[in-house]
């Protein structure tokens, strides 16, 4: 027992600080015991709670907090408490048996995929969620392609919520398969419903346990008394696991034949071992230390995705999922992507995420890819071009940082002093900055494309400098906040409704701005007219502060294929150099292209803002940089100027292009009785309805958007239904089914949809909920092209 208990004064929860000074301690440590890792999911399916799981069974916290209280360690901004969602990413180390888990909790609303970009950036592993009920939802589908933007190499899946009413761990792997997560989604424990046999046949909803078919181990939820929480674990063969007549007891034994085929598909080494064991029953006896080293090397070469399951709020199936992240999930010994020079003294870190506090300044979130970061370290930002001094390193565990003199290869700490760091900016070791290899050693981390906008309106003239301090601070916190100065007035951009109500308290609140956000509107743009290439040249010739300045500027501009992709950081713009080398957007990569050019692009930025015709951003379009020369003794201005110029004129010379429109998905779930009246006021507002299902059957995350076959399930162990009884429902007769919910899947423009939730509430009496994530820009038809027009007053 842990001699004694330290008051955490900031949420009233007493604090154990074993694991603390064992993280201290051990931050040395070998590299390859570290695990950085995220924890990613839909909105609601618990991922604050799994970490709150976490740290109590590492005895990081004595009395694990709760999302509905607001007591949430990680939770720990008062927007995040009130609401009981997750707004922005936590970081905090963790000490489980030999190894340090650096722990990220992301949000789970599409509103803030900044928090979880950042993240997927810096992590070797995710530990992605499934709500047990649910399955596979958009937001699901979006962090996993944010894990394959990034090449996240090792993940690991979490069914959670199977003490829910409704929840199947059949439905929940199916779901994977339909909507192409993984092809070979791998089992590696089950849900035990209930240890007593005549009460599991009874179908009474809830979780007992876990069973880990690997190590052949039962985790058994001590239900006497709930306030211990206490879990047992049992091992021996699986006769001891569980009584002779239990109904899994097949099932587990064929997990475990079924587990061990698919791995010997894929791993000769133990084909041969499984085949060299003497005994009536090699796949019950093969040990699990010659499966383990097996598991792990499949899951760095993503050949399986395994698979965990139980109940965060209950700590059933936490320990043995801890168990494997260390196990199993990459260190950054196995992903040292950095590549860095051997030369001794190099450093090189990433600066995954910038923070503000109103005691302690400005905060760099960092990732060490190479060398020891020490406080003495003076570091180069390769992107900004300059010197940075360091004046603290910490180690932050959520809203409370220990400060330490050095920062290790592969660990993830804070740094104090930073002036002029954004996220995604790479800095070295200031003696490694003239050596061009190292100019840029990581990639940096692109914001999504704004969706949304409002107004904000100071309180007074006197107030506007302020404002806009606030706003410059609040960009550096969130890249995914941008603002614009537009006919007169200060327009703030966000990713959704929600993100803005954020951004409004944040910036009177943490930043102490005196405004207010006015009216919201939706962010439209605008394409390129012709698909042809279109070429034109200019030579720029005027006096710059009294002296001549001259430039010469060839550039050819299209709109992008169907099958070409643009770049993020240029707003689905592509802008080429004349070998078809794709350009920064910013002074990124300086070492890699000439000076003179990246001023050329800079002045490329302003025309693809605001487009002659409609004002609207200029999306989806391919510039290439036939040719540029500037005069002797001119300044690099002079190329940013002659390239605007000409950029401008094209667009404006080409008509105008097509207008797009942020469209988002959305799922309600009603009361049949409702039902007719929800879709009727989705298809009245330009809804396209999609599915309606039965809620937590349809195995799509929106439903028919994607007719594509799943992925097959030969090969895998697929439990049967009744392994889930709670997903059996126990309603009898038509009046059950009648008051039922079910679940309508649509695609909606985003300016019909953003008073849905007094619209709904009316139209279902106020028991329909629904959720929303972006999918993205739709080409608009002429009417409604009219409409938006008229609206933005160019009509």
């Amino acid at each position: 027992m842990i001699a004694r208990l330290v008051r955490n004064h900031i949420f009233g929860r007493q604090r154990c600080p074993k694991s603390v000074q064992h993280v201290l301690r051990t931050l040395h440590t070998d590299a390859a015991n570290i695990r950085n890792i995220a924890l990613m999911a839909h909105i609601d399916s618990g991922k604050t709670t799994l970490t709150e799981s976490i740290l109590h069974a590492s005895e990081y916290v004595s009395n694990p907090g709760s999302v509905d209280s607001g007591s949430t360690t990680t939770d720990f901004l008062p927007a995040e408490r009130e609401r009981g969602i997750t707004i922005q990413s936590a970081s905090i180390p963790v000490h489980w048996k030999k190894w340090i888990f650096n722990l990220i909790d992301t949000p789970g609303h599409a509103d803030f995929g900044m928090e979880v970009e950042s993240a997927s950036r810096v992590v070797d592993g995710a530990v992605v969620l499934l709500d047990g009920v649910e399955g596979v939802e958009a937001q699901t589908r979006g962090v996993w392609s944010q894990l394959n933007r990034h090449q996240v190499p090792t993940r690991l899946l979490f069914i959670n919520k199977l003490d829910r009413a409704g929840s199947s761990l059949r439905n929940s792997i199916l779901s994977v398969l339909s909507n192409h997560l993984h092809p070979r989604p791998t089992l590696l424990c089950l849900p035990v419903a209930s240890f007593d046999t005549t009460l599991y046949q009874t179908g009474d909803s809830g979780l007992e346990g876990i069973v880990d078919i690997v190590r052949w181990r039962a985790f058994k939820w001590n239900t006497t008394d709930a306030e211990l929480m206490q879990e047992e674990v049992i091992t021996g063969t699986p006769e001891e696991l569980l009584s002779q007549n239990h109904p899994l007891l097949p099932e587990i034994k064929q997990a475990r034949t079924d587990l061990i085929d698919l791995l010997s598909v894929h791993s000769p080494e133990l084909m041969d071992e499984f085949l060299s064991l003497d005994t009536s029953d090699p796949y019950l006896t093969l040990p699990s230390t010659s499966i383990v080293p097996h598991l792990r090397q499949l899951t760095l070469r993503k050949e399986i995705l395994p698979v965990f399951c139980g109940a965060a709020l209950r700590h059933i199936g936490t320990k043995n999922l801890m168990d494997y992240i260390g196990e199993l999930l990459a260190s950054p010994v196995d992903v040292n992507t950095a590549k860095a020079p051997a030369k001794r003294g190099f450093v090189n870190v990433l600066a995954w995420k910038v923070g503000w506090d109103k005691q302690k300044g400005w905060m760099t979130f960092v990732r060490v890819y190479g060398g020891t970061l020490t406080k003495s370290t003076m570091l180069y930002n390769t992107s900004t071009r300059q010197k940075e001094r360091i004046s603290k390193l910490m180690l932050c565990y959520a809203a409370e940082h220990k400060e330490v003199e050095e920062l290790p290869f592969g660990s993830v700490g804070v740094i104090f002093g930073l002036r002029y760091t954004r996220t995604g900016d790479t800095l070295v070791s200031a003696s490694s900055s003239s050596d061009p290899s190292v100019s840029s050693t990581t990639n940096s981390i692109s914001a999504p494309p704004a969706t949304i906008s409002a107004s904000v309106v100071s309180q007074s003239q006197s107030d506007i400098q302020g404002v806009q301090n606030a706003l410059n601070s609040l960009s550096r916190t969130d890249p995914s906040v941008r603002w614009t100065e537009e006919d007169g007035q200060t327009l703030v951009h966000g990713l959704g409704a929600l993100h803005l109500e954020i951004v409004d308290g944040r910036l009177r609140e943490e930043f102490g701005a005196q405004c207010t956000l006015g009216k919201r509107r939706v962010s439209y743009k605008e394409t390129f007219s012709k698909a042809e290439e279109v070429a034109e040249s200019m030579t720029w010739d005027k006096d710059v502060l009294g002296k001549p300045a001259r430039a010469f500027v060839e550039l050819s501009v299209r709109r992008l294929a169907e099958d070409e992709n643009g770049l993020d950081e240029w707003d689905g713009n592509l802008v080429l150099d004349a070998a078809g080398k794709p350009l920064p957007a910013s002074a990124i990569d300086t070492g890699k292209f000439p000076l003179d050019l990246l001023a050329l692009v800079q002045g490329l930025r302003g025309p693809l803002s605001a487009s002659p015709h409609s004002a609207l951003p200029i999306t989806g379009t391919c510039i290439t940089i036939k040719n540029y020369s500037s005069a002797p003794g001119s300044p690099p201005a002079a190329l940013a100027s002659a390239s605007s110029a000409i950029l401008r004129d094209i667009l404006k010379n080409s008509g105008g292009g097509e207008l797009l429109e942020p469209y988002i998905k959305v799922k309600v779930s009603v009361p049949e009785t409702y039902m007719g009246k929800v879709v009727k006021d989705l298809s009245e507002n330009n809804g396209e309805i999609q599915e309606m299902a039965t809620d937590g059957t349809s195995l799509s995350s929106m439903g028919g958007a994607d007719e594509v076959a799943p992925f097959s399930q030969d090969g895998l162990y697929i439990p049967p239904g009744w392994m889930s009884p709670s997903a059996v429902p126990t309603g009898q007769g038509e009046q059950a089914l009648f008051n039922q919910k079910r679940s309508v899947y649509a695609l909606a423009p985003l300016s019909k949809m953003l008073d849905y939730q007094t619209r709904l509430r009316a139209v279902s009496g106020g028991q329909a909920t629904f959720e929303m994530s972006n999918i993205g820009f739709r080409q608009v038809d002429p009417m409604r092209r009219m409409e938006i027009l008229q609206e933005l007053g160019r009509a």
